[in-house]
């Protein structure tokens, strides 16, 4: 048995955008949620997204919503989230789990810092994640680098 859905953690219904009719020959059509964009093949797009004088950087709760909106803006299907809150400084760590891989966060309020981790694959599009963390965080500056995974290249 899948471990995930042992530890209750398999989500029951994926994203319509993840869901599809199989063919009669599924077994030799496997879809492996690659994508292929401007004539590449890779695993995924992988933001990494650094925040920049962002406020309401210590609340793990509201965190844990506002990434998990942003998810599911981006397209994604959401397995399970985890977060810690630090102390004395107040800062917050935590991932969510999406079968299309992940969203991870770690934040300094005593920097108004915050590094947030997005790897999407198949149909998803991360970069619909970034509004949604923007209403919280109110970053006066947003840097993101844009890393394409898994590149399959022809031989």
């Amino acid at each position: 048995m899948n471990a995930l859905a042992q530890l209750g953690m398999v989500s029951e219904l994926p994203s319509d955008n993840q869901t599809a009719t199989l063919p009669a020959s599924f077994d030799e059509d496997r879809k492996d949620y690659f994508v292929e964009r401007d004539g590449e093949k890779f695993a995924g797009t992988h933001l990494l997204i650094d925040l920049w004088d962002a406020t309401n950087l210590d609340d793990p709760a509201q965190i844990d919503r506002t990434l998990c909106e942003a998810a599911v803006a981006a397209g994604a299907t959401i397995l399970h989230s985890h977060f810690h809150h630090f102390t004395p400084n107040g800062g917050v760590s935590g991932v969510i789990v999406l079968a299309e891989s992940h969203i991870s966060i770690h934040t300094w309020p005593e920097r108004n810092f915050a590094a947030v981790d997005i790897f999407m694959c198949g149909v998803c599009d991360p970069h619909l994640a970034i509004p949604v963390m923007q209403r919280l965080f109110q970053a006066k500056r947003i840097e993101v680098d844009e890393q394409r995974r898994g590149r399959v290249t022809v031989k």
